[in-house]
Order: structure tokens, then sequence, then C-alpha cells
């Protein structure tokens, strides 16, 4: 499980891209602050207690992403992801230089984003390995592994972050659009893309035993005994 919630700042100022990490990051288990700016950092950083930063690098108003991280690594060690559209070698020299641990470049998938984060926070000790057990099923996120009855089941990587996501919310219907979401990171787009990949899944697992993901007619997938 999450070791004590880590607590995810982010700074961005598209109130859209701002909202879907808001939720994508919540529905991680992480505790999340958002701010459309960095005027007020010095006090979230203080109230907040952050462990790691997402930081928007061109900010409208007030310090950009790397006066902010400069403030930050004045005060803190906590990791911080750069997301930015700007993509050349002096960017990402700069964005180093600043203090950055990383740096993401827009448009991103929303599950490469979630990967980071992770790392990010296991390389600094702020996350622990989590697992989720249903029925027989076994899900290691730290390994990234998937067992059945004792036995492994070979995923494809877009196959496991569908079970990941629907592992961690045992019982709770999630729609084709929140998938969409969570796994390829946008929300509009051809729902059959989850259809394939969820069929893929469901046969791999229901070949070591019964099914585990059943379908809500109108609403979405759940994962339960």
């Amino acid at each position: 499980m999450l070791n004590a919630s880590p607590r995810v700042l982010v700074v961005e100022d598209d109130g859209l891209i701002r909202s879907t990490l808001e939720v994508a990051l919540a529905g991680e288990g992480y505790v999340v602050h958002a701010l459309p700016d960095g005027t007020s950092l010095l006090s979230c950083l203080e109230q907040f207690r952050p462990d790691l930063a997402l930081l928007d690098v061109r900010l409208p108003t007030g310090p950009d992403g790397y006066g902010m991280a400069r403030s930050l690594r004045d005060r803190s060690t906590l990791p911080i992801l750069f997301l930015t559209a700007a993509d050349t070698v002096d960017d990402r020299l700069a964005g180093f230089q600043a203090g950055g641990d990383d740096y993401l470049v827009k448009p991103f998938s929303m599950a490469e984003l979630l990967a980071r984060v992770q790392a990010l926070l296991r390389r600094a000790g702020r996350l622990t390995s989590r697992s989720w057990q249903v029925a027989d099923l076994v899900v290691d996120d730290g390994a990234r592994s998937v067992a059945r009855g004792g036995l492994p089941v070979e995923l494809t990587r877009t196959e496991y972050d569908l079970l990941a996501m629907l592992a961690q919310n045992v019982g709770v219907v999630l729609s084709k659009t929140q998938l969409l979401t969570k796994v390829w990171g946008f929300d509009a787009y051809d729902a059959n893309l989850v259809e394939v990949h969820m069929s893929a899944l469901r046969r791999k697992l229901e070949a070591a035993g019964p099914r585990l993901i059943h379908t809500v007619r109108g609403a979405g997938y759940v994962l339960r005994p």
C-alpha cells in the first residue's frame, strides 16, 4: 500500500490539465494540492509539506517553473518533475540546472506521468511498493507482476496498467472514459481501444480461473470476486 499517502504539489496554469492531474493523482492514492501559479509556493511548502512537485515551466504570472524549482531546492530535497511544451536540449539543461529531477514534455501520456511520479517517490524513499489481492489474483505494482493461483500471468504493459487501475479500485465501476484518461492520458478517443485491451486481459486471467473483471452495461468495468 501507499506509505502515509505521499503528498503531491501541482503548479499548472491550464485549468483542464490541472484538474485532470488532480483526478489522476488522487486516483493513485496521493494527496494533491494544485495551484494555478507559484505566488503562494513558499507558504504551500510550509503548510502542505509536499513529497513531490509537478511544475509547469511557463506560467503567465509569478515565477516560472525554473524559478520555483530554485526556491524549492533552497529549502527542500523533494523530487521535482517539470511539465512543459519546450523540448530543446537547452530547455532540458536549464531544468536540471534549476534543480529538477525529471522532465516531461507536453502532450504526455498520463500513464507515463504516473509511472515517473511513482519512480521519483520511490527513489526518494517516500513510497513503498503496492500490491493488491482479489480472490486468487495478486497484482504486485513494485515488480509490475501478476499471478493467479500462484502462477505468473504474462501481460502487456497496457494490459497491466488496466488491471492495476481496476485493482486499486476494487468493487468500483470505472467507465471507459475514466480508463482512457488514467491509462492512456486522454478522454476523447475511440472507446473500442479499451474494449480490445480489456478483452485480451480477460482471456489471460480467465485461462487460470473464473471471471474477475465484470462488465456493467452502460457504465463500465469492475474488478470483484
